[in-house]
């Protein structure tokens, strides 16, 4: 099994639903060949450098994953075929050197991945706090603290 990676270009002009879905074809076309995802990495919707199919902007998705070297073809295959798609790249790693580089973007994105999800969390669980516990004083504290940091960060 190698190690790939797989730059994807989805059209904007669909719903976040929609752009959702497409990207889960995508991935389901790769596990479906016998690759494991790794991780992935929504990079959003970004400006293109030129206009294609005369769309200005298109939603980034890289995906990395393991998959045996004779699947990539059926792969490609099926993204060529793929309207949804403006773009893909496959990059493959292969060499020592590409592998150190694939982990360590495999776990950049992890991370990115986790930060992600971890303010999502935090909001919940102070929204579930506040809603529990009426206005306190401490509840006015630690406002003022966040005043007071913010004044002296100003500084």
């Amino acid at each position: 099994m190698r190690k790939y990676e797989n730059l994807v270009i989805v059209k904007p002009t669909f719903t976040a639903e929609e752009i959702q879905a497409s990207i889960k074809a995508i991935e389901e076309t790769i596990t479906s060949n016998g690759g494991e995802i790794i991780t992935t990495d929504s990079m959003g919707m970004r400006k293109l450098a030129y206009p294609i199919e005369k769309n200005e902007r298109g939603y980034y998705h890289v995906i990395y994953y393991t998959v045996a070297p004779s699947a990539i073809t059926e792969i490609e295959r099926r993204f060529r075929i793929n309207e949804d798609m403006l773009r893909f790249v496959t990059i493959k790693y292969d060499t020592n050197r590409e592998v150190i580089a694939f982990d360590k973007m495999v776990e950049k994105a992890q991370k990115k991945a986790t930060l992600a999800a971890a303010p999502a969390k935090e909001e919940v669980t102070k929204e579930e706090t506040t809603e529990a516990a009426p206005a306190t004083e401490e509840v006015v504290v630690e406002e003022t603290v966040v005043v007071e940091e913010t004044t002296v960060a100003a500084e």
